[in-house]
């Protein structure tokens, strides 16, 4: 009788049933980004779909700059940089994410008004690819994750994962269960923050969650006081970040976030409360309009180069420029 060695699973590499070991991710930007470092700095295999592979090269050497801002400031070494980008693969074609535990959709959409049908239509097209016990979840913070999952087969593998710049120094991740996400992909989603040395904070579905909803009015608020001609850009940074310990003032966060991303956030907000503390900035509005949208594009409230953001020194008159 021939018995082979893998009918004892000797010569099987299978992982155990809820293990977690290979993190997808939809729509590699600047969040995309922060994650894909974050989840294979703690060891686990990352790859990311973007829409074409020269866009996928500019996203790896985007990556490689990171990592080498990381190194100048002591955080790391050569070696775990290496580590770290051998973890991370690029594609383009759904069907290279179908070994993944956890697929996280960070799209970020440059067409006005809301986003829910492109994601929408990542979530289908991940439910086609995915085993039926791998977890689909969105960044989203401002589309309710209940609507997100209609076009899943069993909307309880949907879940939503807020991550909030800079996620290498923010210690938390907004979880978000919709009625619909099921206990075991709630257990899982929580798995995966813990595992990437992050805390959960429990939400319970709902519009902007915590930090948008926070967030929005404080950008509002700050724009207010710049166009009032209270203070300058930097200076009302600088008191926001000396007088409440925020990492970065509302002007960096705005332009660190996309001001055309915070723009459909408040859309988003606006249109779900009628609430007048998230209608749009008339100054928000002009740059998103100007092409001034922050840190993606290289000039926002700052300029933005390889040495980091750069006073403009130009008046709110001129969107900065002199």
């Amino acid at each position: 009788m021939n018995i082979s060695l893998e009918e004892f699973s000797l010569g099987r590499h299978e992982a155990p049933k809820g293990s977690l070991q290979k993190v997808g991710i939809v729509g590699c930007g600047i969040m995309g980004q922060q994650i894909a470092l974050q989840t294979s700095q703690y060891g686990i295999d990352v790859i990311f779909l973007d829409l074409t592979e020269e866009r996928n090269k500019e996203i790896f050497i985007r990556l490689d700059n990171e990592l080498d801002r990381v190194i100048k400031k002591w955080g790391m070494t050569p070696g775990e940089k290496k580590l770290i980008l051998s973890r991370i693969q690029g594609t383009t074609r759904y069907e290279e994410l179908k070994d993944c535990d956890i697929v996280i959709e960070t799209i970020n959409s440059k067409k006005t008004g809301t986003s829910l049908t492109f994601r929408q239509e990542v979530f289908r097209n991940l439910d086609e690819v995915l085993k039926p016990e791998a977890v689909i979840a969105s960044n989203t913070a401002t589309l309710m994750i209940s609507e997100l999952s209609t076009v899943l087969k069993d909307p309880g593998r949907a879940i939503g994962l807020h991550f909030i710049s800079p996620v290498r120094d923010v210690k938390i991740v907004e979880v978000v269960r919709s009625l619909r996400t099921s206990l075991q992909t709630w257990n899982f989603a929580c798995k995966y923050v813990r595992m990437i040395g992050k805390e959960v904070i429990p939400v319970n579905e709902s519009p902007g969650n915590i930090s948008t909803r926070m967030i929005i009015p404080f950008i509002n608020e700050a724009c207010s006081i710049l166009m009032e001609g209270v203070a300058s850009i930097e200076d009302i940074d600088k008191t926001m970040r000396e007088a409440t310990g925020h990492l970065m003032g509302p002007f960096e966060m705005a332009d660190t976030i996309g001001l055309d991303k915070l723009l459909r956030w408040m859309e988003n907000l606006h249109n779900e409360f009628g609430d007048l503390r998230y209608k749009p900035s008339p100054l928000i509005k002009r740059m998103v309009r100007a092409g001034l949208v922050g840190q993606r594009v290289g000039e926002g409230f700052y300029k933005w180069t390889e040495k980091g953001k750069q006073i403009k020194p130009g008046s709110v008159a001129t969107l900065g420029r002199e």
